[in-house]
């Protein structure tokens, strides 16, 4: 067994915990883990995707001329 192994994650100092508080207490220090490791993994950025970008609504204004119906899909 190594010494990682062996080292307890938590440690009540003093008093007499019952096992529901002593379960009470584990769940809020594993629920505060958690959302610190949830808002670490939010805050790394990743990149945009540009299909819901709102420059894509806009589009280039129509022009006139032959077979530009066609065309306008595509400008």
């Amino acid at each position: 067994m190594s010494d990682e192994e062996a080292k307890p994650v938590l440690r009540v100092v003093k008093g007499d915990l019952t096992p529901e508080e002593l379960a009470a207490l584990v769940a809020v220090v594993a629920a505060r883990n958690a959302a610190a490791a949830h808002a670490a993994a939010r805050a790394v950025k990743r990149p945009r995707s540009e299909w819901g970008h709102p420059a894509r609504l806009a589009r280039t204004p129509h022009r006139f001329g032959p077979d530009q119906w066609r065309r306008s899909a595509w400008a």
